[in-house]
């Protein structure tokens, strides 16, 4: 029995397990791309090696996301979820990991970004 098999295609989580997947995804590659950045005495070429390392479990999380997402959403509804949990994703590392703030303006941007997701969701 195939890792497949067991996914489920139908129900609740089938709608789920995506979002759950790219969630994952995206702390990873948050990681990836940002992460590097509390270490700017370390050389560029540890942190490219380190970030490609990080967005290679990244990939791990998003294939599978996409591959099975795809049986209850459309393409661009998939990378529509993409982007807002890439947001919020990013919004808690910049606060929490590198220890920025949000500021105001950066939340309502956000926010209509968001908004803007949402129509792709109108039936």
């Amino acid at each position: 029995m195939s890792f497949s098999a067991l996914v489920p295609t139908s129900g609740p989580w089938a709608y789920a397990l995506p979002v759950l997947l790219l969630v994952c995804s995206n702390v990873f590659m948050t990681f990836a791309w940002y992460g590097h950045l509390k270490f700017k005495s370390a050389p560029l070429f540890a942190a490219i090696l380190a970030s490609w390392a990080i967005a290679f479990v990244e990939y791990c999380f998003a294939v599978p996301a996409n591959r099975y997402g795809s049986a209850v959403y459309s393409t661009a509804q998939l990378k529509t979820m993409q982007e807002v949990i890439t947001l919020c994703v990013f919004a808690v590392f910049s606060v929490v990991y590198l220890k920025e703030s949000l500021t105001w303006t950066q939340g309502i941007g956000f926010a209509l970004i968001a908004a803007g997701a949402a129509l792709i969701f109108k039936r």
